[in-house]
């Protein structure tokens, strides 16, 4: 299995092994930071008990990997899929903004602007310390409210993901995203690692952005809420 088809596992024994629980063949992150927990890539039967007993019986967790069979007596409380997707060498920018804010670095002072625009926008799981991941980065209006974000998520020796990429509704069509991505492709890529992100199958509109700026699909992968047995 490639290391980006379970990223939170190699994540968690890798550049990000600081921020994470564990226990015997299970990890997760510290709850905190993001809902994501991990199993080795062939797990064992007992791997599935070592999850149960670091999130506690009857918990809840998600998993995020090329494939989920969840072990006996977890239930699904939901699931689907997306698409994984590589930067290319050099994305393809076709517009920019205009009339592009600064961008500006976020930091801990920005979390309650950062959760309610992505509660406006809903890019996928953010929580108070989900900045501890890596960079974020975001354009502020004239009147100073945020209204875009992007940053980094899951690193994996060699390839580092974007996530939580939102515009507010009201200034979309101006590049900010694009103008987002571009930075952190940039800044990913002079580390000498790899870009690359996730998108929900669903999500046309997103997809069609990644996909007009390069991005290639190179697999599917399944996510699922589930509870441990009790």
């Amino acid at each position: 299995m490639h290391p980006i088809d379970n990223a939170p596992w190699h994540a968690l024994h890798g550049p990000q092994a600081t921020l994470a629980e564990r226990h015997g063949d299970a990890a997760r992150y510290q709850p905190d930071i993001t809902p994501f927990a991990a199993l080795p890539d062939a797990p064992a039967a007992a791997a599935w008990d070592d999850l149960r007993a670091l999130v506690g019986p009857g918990a809840g967790t998600v998993l995020f990997r090329a494939e989920i069979e969840p072990g006996p007596g977890w239930t699904v409380l939901f699931a689907g899929t997306g698409e994984q997707m590589l930067a290319p060498e050099t994305l393809r920018i076709t517009r920019r903004a205009a009339d592009t804010p600064p961008l500006l670095a976020l930091g801990p002072d920005d979390v309650d602007d950062m959760l309610e625009l992505v509660a406006r926008t809903r890019p996928g799981p953010f929580l108070r310390r989900t900045i501890a991941l890596g960079t974020y980065l975001g354009y502020r209006d004239d009147a100073g409210k945020l209204v875009a974000l992007a940053g980094e998520r899951l690193h994996v020796d060699g390839y580092t993901e974007l996530s939580a990429v939102c515009t507010d509704p009201d200034v979309r069509g101006r590049g900010l995203a694009t103008a987002l991505i571009e930075e952190l492709v940039t800044r990913i890529s002079a580390r000498g690692e790899t870009p690359f992100l996730h998108v929900a199958t669903e999500n046309d509109t997103a997809r069609s952005l990644y996909e007009t700026l390069g991005f290639t699909v190179r697999r599917t992968v399944e996510f699922a809420g589930l509870r441990a047995p009790a």
